[in-house]
């Protein structure tokens, strides 16, 4: 296994969406993870939810530019599950993901702090946010882990979790998004998806390559892979922090 792919398994098992070899840097200033399982379970829901419902409007908008989450529907999580508190015209929906949407070999998994601002485009939207409901209504219902696994192989034994639409991508660019105790702020990117294959198919970690595999949904009976693109600027348009993208 080579250097690259060594280190991007060992980030995707912390964090959702990004390689380690290029946020070392960005992540100068994170907590440094202890010996023992920090996370062993869910902590009490109120640890997942955000008090301001403005201030999670705001940090959903902010992964992705103005121009498109201006425009966007956005979600709030609440104790009942993902709701709109904001009406789009574009087909973008923007929300805050919580820890259980990273692979579930993770040691961040029910981390109450990880916070994930991310942009769905309209055919994500329809095929790849329906996953996101699925497991946040699971968490919400209280099941652990090994149930969520087990409620994922069921849905998908039955047709039920929805194919991944061509085209199908996301905005994770936030200035403000902490993607696990680790990793801290890490780097703008851009997510990609599509359905389950073997083999290369977008290029993805091949030398000198900017497109990096995902492990979130590796192993997973979700029927997609997810990518990787890093991106040079945040939402905002500020630069991120130099030598982030370097190999």
């Amino acid at each position: 296994m080579n250097k690259k792919k060594s280190n991007l398994i060992a980030f995707a098992v912390l964090a959702p969406g990004l390689l380690l070899g290029r946020l070392l840097n960005a992540a100068s200033h994170g907590v440094a993870q202890t010996s023992q399982a920090p996370y062993p379970s869910m902590a009490p829901l109120a640890q997942y939810l955000m008090p301001d419902r403005n201030d999670e409007i705001q940090l959903s908008k902010s992964a992705a530019p103005a121009a498109v989450s201006d425009h966007a529907e956005v979600l709030v999580l609440t104790a009942h599950g993902y709701e709109s508190a904001v009406h789009g015209s574009n087909g973008f929906v923007c929300l805050v993901e919580r820890a259980w949407m990273s692979p579930f070999d993770s040691p961040e998994f029910w981390n109450w702090k990880l916070r994930g601002p991310i942009c769905f485009n309209p055919p994500s939207a329809r095929s790849v946010l329906p996953l996101t409901y699925k497991r946040t209504d699971m968490v919400l219902a209280g099941l652990s882990k090994a149930q969520i696994i087990a409620g994922l192989k069921d849905a998908e034994d039955k047709k039920q979790l929805p194919a991944i639409e061509a085209g199908a991508m996301a905005f994770m660019m936030s200035r403000q998004q902490y993607l696990g105790d680790k990793f801290g702020q890490a780097i703008p990117h851009l997510m990609l998806y599509s359905a389950k294959s073997e083999g290369a198919d977008w290029g993805e970690d091949l030398p000198n390559s900017p497109v990096m595999l995902n492990t979130q949904f590796e192993g997973s009976a979700e029927p997609l892979r997810g990518y990787i693109v890093p991106v040079s600027n945040w939402s905002d348009g500020t630069p991120a922090a130099s030598g982030a993208h370097k190999h």
